[in-house]
């Protein structure tokens, strides 16, 4: 996929969002879609999220899709890693389901 400078700059935009939510808590897809103004945006925000592995500071592992299914963990190196990163917070993870997702979503139309 070749970024175009229009997607750069919402990557740019996405990343400045991920970067706010808070450790132990999660963010989905479309609640960053929404918040940035693009309700139907939730697949360039995936993008933006694989395309992010190279920026330490983007804590790609706290985005997941909106039933709490950790859809992008195969972008993560190794098998359980963005499971790992998730547990290491605090946030309990069976079948790459987050459990009590509700408690621990984020979002960033209510919280920003």
């Amino acid at each position: 996929m070749v970024i175009q400078a229009t997607e750069s700059s919402f990557f740019s935009r996405v990343y400045s969002v991920v970067k706010q939510i808070p450790y132990g808590r999660v963010s989905s897809y479309g609640a960053i879609a929404n918040y940035l103004g693009a309700a139907k945006s939730a697949r360039m925000v995936g993008y933006a999220m694989n395309a992010s592995h190279a920026i330490p500071e983007i804590p790609t592992h706290r985005v997941v899709n909106r039933k709490g299914l950790l859809t992008g963990k195969h972008h993560f190196q190794g098998t359980n890693l963005m499971q790992q990163l998730l547990e290491n917070e605090g946030i309990k993870v069976v079948q790459n389901q987050i459990q009590n997702f509700e408690d621990f979503f984020w979002d960033p139309s209510k919280e920003l």
